[in-house]
Parts: C-alpha cells; sequence; structure tokens
C-alpha cells in the first residue's frame, strides 16, 4: 500500500520522530540515552571461592534501571 509523503510527515510527527537530518545531529550520549530502555549489556567473569574452586558467571545489566540480572553460574564453562 503506498502513502503519501504528508501522511509519512503527520505519523512522524504525532510520534514525536524529527525529520531525518535533525536526528541526525544527536551525539551518541544522546542516542544512548534515548535508547537505554533497550539496551542490554553483558559480561562473562569467573569466581574464585574459599574452597578453591572456580564458578564462571555470566550476568546482564539494563543500562535504562541498570538492574543486574543473573543469567548463569557454572562450574564448567566448556560443559552443558
Amino acid at each position: 500500500m503506498r502513502r503519501a509523503a504528508s501522511t509519512v510527515w503527520a505519523i512522524l510527527q504525532e510520534a514525536g520522530i524529527e525529520p531525518a537530518p535533525k536526528r541526525l545531529e544527536t551525539s551518541w550520549a544522546e542516542f544512548l540515552r534515548q535508547q537505554a530502555s533497550s539496551i542490554l549489556e553483558c559480561d562473562f567473569l569467573t569466581v574464585d571461592t574459599l574452597f578453591l574452586k572456580r564458578l564462571y558467571v555470566l550476568f546482564l545489566i539494563e543500562l535504562a534501571t541498570r538492574r543486574i540480572r543473573l543469567d548463569g553460574i557454572t562450574a564448567s564453562a566448556d560443559g552443558r
């Protein structure tokens, strides 16, 4: 289905999205702030316990809330 340019403009305007040339003016920091609610960072680390056992930890961080989500802990990183 084809839409007129004015229809597309009206939809973008209603959603609060600026025209393309103005969108390119945002800095990387501003872009990340705008997208933070949908960005997850992940990291993998090792923890050595008091009993000389090494654990492997995978966790995620939600950028918007800074909430850490534990995804998994294992003693065998190359196992199932």
